[in-house]
């Protein structure tokens, strides 16, 4: 105790705003579960594992701590049984409906010390005679919120199990029909078809109509949808889902999307219903989702879950726990720490990294990006069961704090919300360039240049663009599929099966084969460029634009394009089969630079060409419609102003492409000169800046939205993340492009289940020591069958 007296003076009691992190080491994996426990500063309120509390008082000496231990005790088995078996009915983790690993199976006990270090004196807790601010400051550290719980509140604030549902803008002035209808208690039919499930009653005219087609041939006949384009009325409620309270499944056809209806008990009432007598007696949406997923055969395919999987343990063969949908999280992670690069980055550079941030270890992305590189390859918490119980739950890590921090700015990673990998990937690559200062960027590995060969049709002349991508996007030619003629004759059984109402068995599924070299053909084939700029002539002419790679990078990540949108604008995956080869020869994509003989297009002399001028009420009309506002200008320009549908269908047709949401440069223009003319509003600077924000920020802003005050604004609370860290481009060393052989081979893929990047599944698959190994989540296994065929994204390692 009276060591203890001698540092009082350094005990702080929480307030308010501290955040406490009691659940796990800021540095590490370790929890109060881990056999040595969480040490939790008295003064900065930290957990540390047992491995770094040493290192962290010799930083800051503060020496007091509160080491929490739990150990938990297996419930008999005669107790677990008592009572129903619980049902899950939300995609979420630790939540009443949802997922509760554990929580049946063992009860938990704490225990407490206070320590003082360096030399670990103990004292235990509770104890007679503590000092009433050490008394007082444990205490609020016990029963506080721990900060994981609170990121986790404020990154869900506003969702429903992950995925944000918003107050339809329908839903203050829905229109109601006063047509006669009263709907029934039960009894319920569509008004098209025979189908009695998957109904959904629209709430402007009353009829009820069957829902969509699932991705496994089950759910309705599309009446419902087709109701509402034919009528226009948005709002609809699916029956069987209305509770007591007056809740609901309440989909908007018009915003697309799951959606609130604070009126919905009035809008029921409309139509004769009671909601004080209803009960819930069918699957929501989101309980359909749960059922398709554990029996869909893309899903058995892709997990292997047909094979008897043999479980991996140590080094290098971690896993990592889904936190609510997180598996596009883990897929990508597990992926980039098989790279080298990756790990003398930030695994063998861990000490420095730690060294250098010990004020805020929870907020600093490289430190958490080197505990997570440690964590999946130590093998510290990959340790084998103790027992011969399959079902004793494996040993993983949860990546809270990176997922945490990762999110952080984005509405789309900070939610629960199932996420595309793709998409991902560039937003790490962004955040690691943001965070690298003078430190080798691990992601130069992946980085090429696109080289863009045009040649203007009337001068045969020509110029070449260069522009920096991390992943090779591959278009999926399904018209060259190698099994046609099958592809056909399933497609027939198919259409004739549901003539007759009936199901063809999943088992008898024929997926279009495609080899790889049919999409890297329809990468490089020429198109001919509309109202390309010719410099040579001062005037508009047409061009070909030929597709080549300035390159060949360390490793090359393979993006197969399977999500496109149909002529109704819904989304749809392309259900292929690409035959992917272990051995890839990229030779025909080596692009070489102006050849002999060749002219360029001279470069622009004197004045410009005049600008283009777009359409102010179009381009308004496409932005509000969600669409990028420098791919609206493309649309504008290469539509030439010819209206809304003529923008919208070029929209359609290439919003897959790459640079899709890029600074818009008309064909022929010389973009370096467009970029480097540009001039900041300077009174557009002063009233950003008025806001808040630095000169630098403002800047930014403005550049990105071309002087445009309003959108400037909305700008900036989307890019939040990307302002909070701007950082002097100057510190950051020379472009470093790697270059070498053109032959790659095949060492991971990430696969992705289900119809949309917003639902479904992701696992990876490593080649590891030559032998294939599957990461679904926290189960890591040796892979038997790896689906190589079925992948999403690729990763090719160059062979020199």
């Amino acid at each position: 105790m009276e060591e203890l007296m001698k540092h009082l003076s350094k005990i702080r009691i929480p307030q308010k705003n501290d955040k406490i992190y009691k659940d796990e080491c800021v540095y590490s994996f370790d929890t109060p579960d881990t056999p040595t426990g969480l040490y939790v500063n008295l003064t900065t309120f930290l957990g540390l594992g047992h491995d770094y509390v040493q290192h962290y008082y010799q930083l800051t000496e503060n020496p007091v701590f509160l080491h929490i231990k739990r150990n938990r005790k297996e419930i008999p088995s005669k107790h677990q049984g008592d009572g129903p078996e619980k049902k899950i009915t939300r995609l979420a983790i630790g939540t009443a409906d949802g997922f509760t690993p554990d929580q049946q199976k063992y009860t938990y006990h704490e225990s407490y010390q206070i320590i003082i270090l360096p030399n670990f004196t103990t004292i235990p807790y509770p104890t007679d005679n503590l000092p009433q601010e050490v008394e007082l400051a444990i205490k609020s550290v016990l029963e506080a919120e721990s900060a994981a719980k609170i990121a986790e509140v404020e990154a869900l604030a506003g969702t429903w199990d992950g995925e944000i549902k918003v107050v339809s803008k329908h839903a203050a002035n829905l229109k109601q029909l006063d047509n006669g209808k009263k709907i029934p208690p039960s009894g319920w039919k569509c008004e098209k078809c025979d189908l009695t499930q998957n109904l959904w009653l629209n709430l402007t005219d009353g009829s009820i109509l069957c829902g969509r087609k699932f991705y496994d041939g089950t759910g309705g006949n599309d009446h419902a949808v087709e109701h509402y384009r034919a009528t226009g009325y948005p709002l609809a409620v699916k029956l069987g889902t209305i509770t007591k309270e007056g809740k609901g499944d309440v989909f908007s056809y018009d915003e697309d999307d799951m959606v609130e209806d604070p009126n919905l008990v009035l809008h029921l009432a409309h139509w004769g219903i009671n909601i004080t007598q209803m009960e819930k007696t069918d699957k929501s949406m989101i309980e359909l989702e749960l059922d398709l997923n554990q029996r869909f055969g893309e899903w058995v395919a892709l997990q292997e879950t047909a094979s008897k999987l043999t479980p991996l343990y140590g080094p290098g063969h971690t896993g990592l726990a889904n936190l609510g949908n997180s598996c596009y999280l883990n897929s990508v992670m597990q992926m980039l720490f098989v790279i080298p690069d990756f790990i003398k980055r930030y695994v063998e550079a861990a000490p420095q990294i730690f060294q250098q941030s010990y004020s805020d270890p929870a907020n600093d992305f490289n430190v958490q990006m080197a505990k997570l590189g440690i964590g999946l390859l130590s093998g510290k918490y990959s340790i084998p069961p103790t027992t011969n119980n399959e079902n004793e739950s494996r040993q993983g890590i949860p990546p809270r704090m990176f997922k945490t921090l990762v999110g952080r700015g984005h509405s789309g990673f900070s939610s629960n919300r199932q996420q595309d990998a793709q998409e991902f990937i560039l937003h790490i690559i962004n955040i690691i360039d943001r965070h690298r200062g003078h430190q080798m960027n691990p992601t130069d590995c992946f980085k090429f240049k696109v080289e863009e060969r045009y040649q203007c049709s009337r001068s045969n002349k020509v110029k070449y663009t260069y522009r920096p991508e991390y992943l090779l996007p591959l278009p999926i030619p399904v018209e060259a599929a190698i099994n046609q003629d099958e592809v056909t004759a399933y497609e027939a059984l198919k259409n004739e099966a549901e003539a007759k109402g009936q199901k063809l068995d999943s088992n008898a599924l024929v997926r279009p084969r495609i080899k790889l070299s049919s999409c890297l053909q329809a990468f490089t084939r020429p198109e001919i460029v509309e109202q390309f700029y010719s410099t040579a002539l001062n005037e508009k002419t047409t061009a070909q634009k030929t597709t080549r790679l300035a390159n060949f990078p360390n490793y090359l990540l393979i993006h197969l394009k399977k999500f496109m949108m149909k002529e109704d604008w819904t989304p749809v995956k392309l259900d292929v089969a690409v035959e992917m080869p272990d051995i890839l020869d990229l030779s025909s994509l080596r692009g070489f630079g102006l050849q002999p003989g060749e002219k360029l297009l001279p470069e622009t002399v004197g004045a410009e060409p005049p600008p283009f001028v777009y359409d102010t009420v179009i381009l308004n009309q496409l932005i509000d419609m969600g669409f990028p506002p420098e791919a609206c200008k493309g649309a504008l320009y290469f539509t030439e102003n010819r209206g809304l549908d003529a923008a919208t269908n070029w929209l359609m047709e290439h919003i897959a492409d790459s640079d899709f949401a890029d600074p818009f440069v008309p064909p022929g223009i010389n973009a370096s000169t467009k970029k480097d003319n540009f001039v900041v509003n300077e009174e557009a600077v002063a009233m950003v800046m008025g806001m808040g924000f630095t000169k630098e920020q403002a800047t930014k802003a403005l550049k990105a939205t071309d002087n445009n005050l309003e959108r400037a604004a909305d700008w900036i609370f989307s890019h939040q993340a990307e302002l909070d860290a701007i950082e002097v481009e100057e510190i950051h060393p020379e472009e470093v492009l790697t270059d070498g052989s053109h032959q790659y081979k095949l060492v991971g893929f990430i696969s992705h289940m289900g119809t949309s990047t917003m639902v479904g599944h992701y696992v990876c698959h490593l080649l590891k020591d030559d032998r294939w190994v599957i990461y679904n989540d926290d189960k890591v296994a040796l892979s038997e069958n790896p689906p190589k065929e079925l992948g999403y994204i690729y990763l090719y390692q160059r062979i020199d």
